[in-house]
């Protein structure tokens, strides 16, 4: 089969991220064309002009809806695509210009309907990007329970890098509109299915993450609320290392009562966990900076999930709420129950 790619981006008020998307995708060697379909979520702050900058140098589509979510707007976008095979792009990323050679390459070779890649943190990011980067895709954090290369044929895309066959998405629907939590929902229907879903670790991005403490707070405290969420719909999908986060703070706080009365070794074990935390960080970044930013990254995005996955595993499994009911800001007003398929 030919392979005619689609990128798929949906924004919202951002249109100097797309500028910088699409000033890396100038640089893409990649001989064959490519479309670009731009799908601006109900934007109050337009990337209209920003698109009529590049519209001579490369095929871009724009579409302005309102604004229904960013799950609801990839689908969009890939019904007005002429590709036959989707590439799903966050607006904040960036990519190199060996990107689209490297999906080419394995999806040309390996066929699959579903692809991940991983993300890094480029040079130019700031040095708060670069200690959330960290806490984000390190093996010592969450990072590695989302899998790495030895879970090449079992990752749940993310969908600020992610593939999709357009015969998967006339399959599934395409994504929920419940955000976060939408790929990771479109990846589990897809394997109910019998789609295959891999990892392609050459097919990196970079990913800036627009976010500052307390964006960071809150998008992992939605993270945790998610899971259960998932775990919900997707039964197969519940697993013990969801419950790493909760267990490691009330571990925390267990280990500070504990110094009080007497007991300082668990304290410790977490001393030195956050010093290896700084360590690895900013050794790998050459700063001191973002070695201890880090270790309040890591701290953030540990008791954000954990207390987020455990309110909601609360709610929606000793109070008995439907997730909606629960938690109805995690869901555009016209979304719907996903069923299990």
């Amino acid at each position: 089969m030919q392979l005619h790619y689609s990128f798929i981006i949906p924004v919202f008020n951002r249109p100097e991220e797309i500028r910088e998307l699409l000033q890396s995708m100038l640089a893409l060697d990649f001989a064959p064309s490519f479309e670009i379909v731009i799908i601006e979520d109900g934007s109050t702050i337009s990337s209209e002009e920003v698109v009529k900058d590049f519209q001579e140098q490369l095929h871009i589509n724009y579409y302005f809806k309102e604004n229904t979510g960013p799950g609801d707007s990839r689908n969009f976008g890939m019904t007005q695509a002429k590709g036959n095979y989707f590439i799903i792009l966050d607006s904040d990323v960036i990519l190199p210009e060996n990107y689209l050679k490297e999906v080419d390459a394995y999806v040309s070779s390996n066929y699959v309907d579903c692809f991940g890649g991983p993300d890094g943190a480029h040079e130019s990011f700031t040095k708060l990007q670069k200690a959330i980067n960290y806490a984000m895709t390190s093996f010592l954090t969450t990072g590695g329970i989302r899998g790495g290369k030895k879970s090449v044929g079992k990752f749940q895309p993310r969908s600020f890098n992610m593939g999709l066959s357009q015969k998967a998405f006339k399959a599934t629907g395409g994504f929920g509109l419940i955000h976060p939590g939408e790929d990771p929902d479109l990846s589990l229907r897809l394997v109910n299915l019998g789609f295959e879903s891999v990892l392609i670790p050459d097919a990196l991005v970079f990913h800036k993450r627009r976010i500052d403490w307390d964006k960071f707070y809150i998008q992992v405290n939605k993270f945790g609320m998610v899971r259960p969420i998932l775990n919900l719909w997707h039964p197969s999908s519940a697993k013990i290392t969801f419950w790493f986060p909760a267990i490691f703070i009330i571990g925390l706080v267990i280990s500070v009562l504990l110094v009080f009365l007497g007991f300082p070794f668990f304290a410790l074990f977490y001393t030195v966990y956050f010093i290896i935390i700084g360590l690895d960080a900013g050794i790998k970044n050459k700063s001191l900076y973002i070695g201890v930013a880090a270790i309040k990254a890591t701290f953030i995005q540990f008791f954000g999930y954990g207390t987020g996955f455990l309110r909601s595993f609360w709610k929606l499994n000793f109070l008995k709420m439907e997730p909606q009911e629960a938690f109805p800001k995690l869901f555009f007003k016209n979304a719907r129950q996903r069923k299990n398929i």
